[in-house]
């Protein structure tokens, strides 16, 4: 129903923005219009504070001068890659919950037969975002293929969930079928991961030596 996906994209914009405010709070930079703007979101944030967040969010993260450029090097480019192998497990996830990939909450693009993927993807991203922003302070500029191995240990790391710590993977599978679970009125709202500790956060950008 129309209605009930633009409340679950509200959900979505505001666990995303949580979690962009959690890498913000990490890293110690300045998260207050991210406050604001998560306590403002509207039924299918009609007032787009996704979007208003992300630019905030970006700027803060990268540099004033940071633009989201998906055809662009450096930065960018490891973003790419982050989010490309995001949306992989996502779209598996999604599979295998039963739902169809193409039957988006919010996103339309009839060219897109991942559309429900890249809705479900968005509060993972920041995961993404605060390594890449540790690869790039550490020196990392290009998507060698130990910023990729990097990259891809993300999802064998644990976050807070309703199930306790829990690999990224499993986490992202949970989402999936709490969606399955609220279409089949089982469930009321989606399971998203808690609020990342300090440790966690330490815990998601270390590894194995690059």
């Amino acid at each position: 129903p129309v209605s009930l996906n633009k409340s679950l994209w509200k959900e979505i914009v505001k666990a995303k923005i949580k979690m962009q405010i959690g890498v913000l709070e990490y890293l110690e930079k300045p998260m207050a219009r991210l406050d604001y703007l998560l306590k403002n979101v509207k039924s299918d944030d009609k007032e787009n504070a996704e979007g208003q967040a992300a630019r905030f969010y970006f700027q803060t993260l990268f540099g004033a001068d940071f633009v989201r450029d998906r055809d662009a090097d450096g930065i960018n480019l490891m973003l790419n890659y982050g989010y490309t192998v995001l949306r992989a497990f996502v779209a598996r996830y999604v599979v295998a919950a039963g739902l169809h990939p193409t039957l988006g909450i919010h996103h339309s693009n009839m060219l897109n037969g991942f559309r429900l993927s890249d809705d479900l993807m968005e509060p993972f991203r920041p995961l993404i975002d605060c390594v890449v922003w540790h690869l790039f302070q550490g020196g990392e500029k290009i998507l060698s293929p130990l910023v990729k191995r990097k990259l891809v240990q993300i999802f064998s790391k644990n976050v807070p969930t309703s199930l306790g710590q829990t690999q990224i993977s499993i986490a992202i599978q949970n989402l999936c079928i709490s969606l399955a679970k609220v279409y089949l009125n089982e469930k009321k709202n989606l399971d998203f991961p808690f609020s990342l500790s300090k440790r966690d956060w330490d815990e998601l950008n270390a590894g194995d030596p690059l």
